[in-house]
């Protein structure tokens, strides 16, 4: 049902100094008028989308649950484009729970997983990407992915889908004119007619997917996993790509036992590194369970950075890590390659560099023949902007990192796009083989289609269920 009243708790769980109780349906007033109670006495319905102090009470005992600020606001100027009431108490977990509850008792219903936001889908105040933007508004870990969430949210993604959807759409009126009525005498559009208008529909989603896996490096980021035997500095190189002390460092071997990983910014990239404990043959119970924990964010990841120590000379576990990152698929990925996610590029790190250098590059040339070789030092922090240069010139191919062109952030915009294009392409095919322009209008149909389930348009149920579902309870 989508006209009862919901209610939520709209801020994270924990303490904090301010808690957000939100309300929305066709009786939400009367659902929270009752248990608000204002100085003097008052009880008319306070003007909209203005703060009213006053305080909650439990109706049945008339006992007062907190200090509040309320907010009434009338549909459709809201986030759902229904009544929308807002409480603002103080931000302890139990306060809110009470409030939350009697505001049930009154008859509201506990909100679903992001089920205000379908509601403002549904109710027309947000198609399907502005919806989804929300969340990777939410989920933003750089400036450039809050940004590029923010262009999504105004309708930039959209706006640009709906022109490729509009272009598509007059070249299927045209086929669908003539083929409907006949008897009006009605020209049959030609292939030297209809193609170029194929192909403006096509250029337009071309050009929406040329960036997304740009785009989806901005939302997901890059699992980066450092790799190496025990003591070679690891956890030492976490903490310096994190300018702080995240991981415990020793001077003995093995202090790492389990993956610890932390978000680091790679120029506007999330970069999450994957702290590992070294892999070592061990019989220590604990410690087996740590290697076999490295070698699967190892294997999860799309970027290794594979460290030595240069202080020492290169020792067999040197070459059993360096065998084991190779079976997995990791490869040195020479600059004029395009980093794409089926090429896993290693990155070889020569840590302590402020020691006396003992390994031998010549035989760490023979295992990585054509390895880039970064010499760092975390006590001194030496190399590590070099390194982050490498990773930026490796990992992202020297492509431009964010513009203020539109990036497509979502893998499922991305296939929806890539039908889209399929399915043109094959509308283009018919039309050079002169088939009947029937076949010509059922794939232009399919890629119609196709683009209006990024918007949602042509969204299944069962679409919809699972990507609000995704969404935290009370957005």
């Amino acid at each position: 049902m989508h006209n009862d009243t919901i209610a939520a708790i709209a801020t994270p769980p924990g303490v904090g100094g301010v808690g957000v109780i939100r309300v929305s349906g066709s009786d939400a007033f009367e659902t929270v008028l009752p248990l608000f109670k204002r100085p003097g006495g008052a009880t008319a319905l306070p003007p909209s989308h203005k703060l009213t102090f006053g305080h909650i009470i439990d109706p049945q005992s008339q006992e007062v649950l907190d200090e509040v600020l309320v907010a009434f606001m009338h549909a459709p100027h809201t986030y759902t484009r229904e009544h929308v009431v807002e409480i603002q108490g103080h931000g302890g977990p139990l306060i809110l729970r009470r409030i939350l509850r009697a505001v049930l008792a009154q008859g509201a219903r506990m909100a679903n997983p992001g089920e205000f936001t379908m509601r403002a889908f549904l109710n027309g105040r947000l198609d399907l990407a502005q919806a989804e933007a929300v969340m990777d508004l939410i989920e933003s870990e750089t400036e450039a992915g809050q940004r590029l969430a923010l262009q999504q949210l105004q309708g930039r993604v959209s706006e640009q889908v709906q022109q490729a959807r509009h272009t598509i759409l007059g070249v299927i009126a045209r086929i669908e004119a003539s083929i409907d009525f006949p008897e009006d005498d009605i020209p049959t559009p030609q292939a030297q007619e209809l193609s170029p208008l194929i192909a403006d529909a096509q250029k337009q989603v071309l050009l929406l997917l040329s960036g997304a896996d740009q785009g989806k490096l901005y939302r997901q980021g890059l699992r980066t996993a450092i790799i190496g035997r025990p003591n070679v500095g690891k956890s030492s190189l976490l903490n310096a790509f994190l300018r702080t002390e995240r991981a415990i460092v020793t001077p003995i071997a093995g202090t790492t036992r389990d993956t610890v990983e932390e978000v680091a910014n790679l120029r506007g990239i999330p970069l999450h590194l994957i702290d590992t404990a070294g892999i070592t043959p061990t019989d220590d119970p604990v410690e087996r369970i740590g290697v076999q924990r490295s070698r699967t964010a190892a294997e999860s990841a799309d970027v290794v950075l594979l460290v030595f120590d240069a202080s020492e000379p290169l020792t067999e576990q040197d070459r059993l890590v360096s065998a084991e990152v190779q079976a997995m698929g990791f490869k040195v990925q020479t600059p004029d390659e395009e980093a794409t996610a089926r090429k896993r590029p290693v990155v070889i790190v020569l840590n302590k560099s402020d020691l006396e250098q003992k390994l031998e590059i010549a035989e760490l040339k023979q295992l990585w023949p054509e390895g880039v070789f970064i010499n760092t030092s975390t006590l001194s922090d030496a190399g590590l902007q070099h390194l982050e240069n490498i990773l930026a010139e490796h990992v992202l191919a020297g492509r431009k990192l964010y513009s203020e062109s539109v990036l497509i952030t979502s893998t499922r915009h991305q296939e929806a796009l890539r039908r889209a294009n399929e399915h043109l392409e094959a509308s283009y095919s018919s039309l050079e083989q002169q088939l009947p322009l029937d076949f010509v209008s059922i794939d232009l149909r399919a890629a119609y289609d196709s683009l209006g389930e990024v918007t949602g348009e042509t969204a299944s149920e069962d679409l919809l269920d699972k990507i609000f579902s995704e969404f935290c309870i009370g957005k």
